[in-house]
């Protein structure tokens, strides 16, 4: 899994509820009177939930990711006692670094109302899940226990104590379990500040030990997190249930029940829940004694024949992990295509499986980080930014794979067609007359849909189903059909998918880009050809979650008339939403070809410049991987950097310029041998250890 950070908190009485950064399943709700519109750099959009502690909210930061912020009340803000378990609340969230944690972004304990921010994660906690759906089983079980057991053993390596942990603190996100909410976390070494004569935890998930002296250390998570695994497998609590007293005498003095329970858990179990600490395992033991069991589990397969099965704990986790999508359209009015915004729950995130050498995409590291949080350092490109697609002809036939022309033209390559940015320049009386609107699309206007009925809108649902499953298959996701309908009032064409259980949310997001793109350049080129007929230039997303839903989710909208690929000053730049794409295994063989082959050549080129730039010879296992994204024809380059080879600003200029003459090189070689091939942009990314995320430092769309 991806490298994340969880937050702290301070301990409380055992009744005083803490104020969860993320114990919440994606709702958001009105902001109400007084509440802030800002809390540092975060925009605020609504509220999670509230608590005797403070309030969290809803926030986007300035490249539109996702955020929990909780601020604290005022009332406690004047309390220092409060204040100070606050200050080391936040100095615990910087200690830890791990898997299936929730990141802490930024805080402020020093504020008139000290606040702190960490990454979204959408879904349901595990006692919610449980409600709905019944106990976990099979593979998703065996992740569960594996990324659970590496959240605990990343906060035992940081020095610290969970000491809270049970189905409510554990949230079953698109992108697996996250451990949160350190409501009564406390350093191991004994500095945390806390209330003396307070029992801490909650009744059925406290230890042994820790109901006869108040000990809570490691051992006791370990206890409760047997509790937690047994609790998942069974939908039992394995001490029963009851008054609190009668469940305190059963964790100390009577065996679980663990009936129903996978044979396979019970040794790691038995161990975990162990009545005295020093028989109990170590949360790194019980991860990879889980992770073994889950490799059995697992049934997808990366890599090539000669190599089938996963290696890594982050393949299994990723390719065995399937819960559905907790999308909430309320986080942010959906952005039309020229601020767009990258969709993160969780941090988080995105979800990609990024495949071995033989595989799906080139992979070359020893650790992928799948919940990649992406900042918007980048340099700018030194070539123009090219939108091609080709166009609908006026004549209302659709000429998706070839270029309009007539007898005399000549053969004009459809790749080159630049899509409209302003379509309706110098048009006095335009059929379109919405243009700059911004009001959002309103569901009535979907459900008052119909499906085409001229020639023309069925040229442009063709168009538009045509270009979407030539993106999506590249990615094996043309299993996804758009459906295209017209609501000619509200001059909108809608583009809707779904039902898909249990779809991946990237997978819907790719979709919602798709879309987009695909809708914007067919409406583009018909604005164009047709101004003053073609009544059509808005376009809104949706996707149904059954297939008689009333009143499906817009996932987003925007118009033809403002351009259809994200630019900054007419150049294009890569972002969020296009390496979650990227990172998502290919299937086309000639973008797995270039793919390999382009790596090896940017680990070549670095080596060869290393007599002129003094850096540190590089190998295929330093990390450095390459997709596509197939929306905006993009190669994403990426290095979770194992090896520390690119910290400095030197070393990433020199791997932006080794990048982006690689990378040219061979897009360009196979631009011109492979009429299909439309990629000719490109975007470079490193992990950046200090803020725990990829940061982009180049890209450029290559001359073609």
């Amino acid at each position: 899994m991806g490298v994340c950070q969880p937050h702290g908190a301070p301990s409380q009485k055992r009744n005083e509820h803490p104020v969860s950064i993320a114990r919440v399943d994606g709702r958001v709700q009105p902001a109400r009177s007084g509440d802030p519109k800002r809390v540092g750099p975060y925009r605020i959009i609504g509220r999670l939930g509230s608590g005797g502690m403070g309030t969290v909210h809803a926030g986007l930061d300035p490249a539109g990711l996702r955020v929990a912020v909780k601020v604290i009340h005022p009332a406690q803000a004047e309390d220092d006692e409060f204040r100070a378990r606050f200050r080391r609340e936040v100095q615990l969230s910087s200690r830890v670094h791990g898997p299936c944690l929730i990141p802490l972004l930024s805080a402020d304990p020093d504020a008139e109302n000290p606040w702190l921010a960490t990454a979204y994660a959408p879904g349901h906690t595990l006692d919610q899940h449980l409600a709905a759906h019944g106990a976990l089983t099979g593979a998703t079980l065996y992740t569960f226990a594996t990324g659970t057991a590496q959240a605990l053993a990343a906060i035992h390596a940081a020095g610290v104590v969970h000491r809270d942990v049970k189905p409510q603190n554990v949230i079953l996100t698109p992108a697996g379990p996250r451990v949160l909410d350190f409501g009564i976390a406390h350093a191991a070494d004994g500095t945390s500040v806390t209330r003396t004569g307070v029992m801490t935890g909650t009744p059925g998930w406290i230890s042994p030990e820790h109901y006869r002296t108040g000990t809570a250390g490691p051992e006791g998570d370990m206890f409760a997190w047997g509790t937690l695994v047994a609790y998942a497998a069974t939908g039992r609590l394995p001490f029963g249930t009851g008054a609190p007293d009668v469940v305190a005498y059963r964790v100390m003095s009577e065996e679980p029940d663990l009936d129903g329970l996978p044979d396979e858990l019970r040794e790691p179990l038995t161990k975990a829940l162990a009545k005295n600490p020093a028989e109990r395992i170590h949360a790194e033991a019980a991860a990879e004694e889980c992770a073994r069991l889950l490799a059995r589990q697992t049934t997808q397969i990366l890599g090539t024949a000669a190599d089938p099965e996963p290696t890594r704990i982050s393949d299994r986790l990723t390719t065995t992990w399937n819960l559905p999508n907790m999308e909430d359209p309320a986080w942010s009015p959906p952005t039309p295509p020229t601020r767009r915004r990258a969709l993160i729950t969780a941090a988080v995130t995105a979800i990609a499986i990024a495949a071995v050498s033989g595989g799906i995409v080139a992979f070359y590291s020893s650790s992928n980080r799948t919940d990649a949080d992406l900042s918007s350092g980048r340099t700018a490109p030194s070539t123009p930014s090219t939108e091609t697609s080709a166009p609908i002809g006026a004549s209302g036939t659709t000429t998706a794979g070839t270029p309009a022309e007539t007898p005399s033209a000549p053969v004009v390559d459809p790749r080159t067609i630049r899509i409209p940015k302003d379509p309706l320049a110098g048009v006095t009386n335009p059929a379109y007359t919405r243009a700059g609107e911004e009001t959002q699309p309103h569901p009535d206007e979907w459900s008052a849909s119909t499906i085409a009925s001229s020639p023309e809108e069925h040229d442009t649902e063709k168009a538009i189903r045509d270009r979407m499953t030539s993106m999506l298959a590249t990615k094996g996701m043309d299993f996804m059909k758009p459906t295209i309908t017209f609501n000619q009032r509200a001059q909108t064409v809608m583009v809707t998918g779904g039902p898909v259980p249990q779809l991946p949310e990237n997978y819907q997001e790719v979709f919602r880009r798709a879309g987009e793109v695909a809708a914007c350049s067919a409406l583009a080129h018909r604005l164009k050809n047709d101004p003053t007929t073609w009544p059509y230039g808005r376009l809104a997303i949706y996707w149904k979650t059954s297939d008689g839903d009333l009143d499906a989710a817009a996932l987003g909208y925007g118009e033809a008339t403002d351009g259809c690929i994200s630019e900054t000053a007419g150049q294009w730049h890569g972002d969020e939403s296009g390496m979650v794409t990227a990172e998502i295994p290919s299937r086309d063989r000639a973008e797995i070809r270039v793919a390999e082959a382009t790596v090896k050549a940017i680990v070549s080129t670095w080596n060869t410049n290393t007599t002129e730039t003094d850096d540190d010879p590089i190998a295929l296992n330093d990390g450095i991987s390459l997709g596509f994204d197939p929306v905006e024809k993009a190669a994403y380059i990426w290095t979770d950097d194992p090896n520390n080879r690119f910290t400095s600003r030197a070393s990433q200029s020199n791997l932006t310029e080794a990048v982006e003459k690689t990378v040219c090189r061979k897009l360009t070689l196979e631009f011109h041998n492979n009429k299909s091939w439309e990629y000719t942009r490109w975007a470079v990314a490193v992990y950046d250890a200090y803020t725990g995320t990829r940061q982009f430092i180049g890209s450029g769309t290559c001359p073609s």
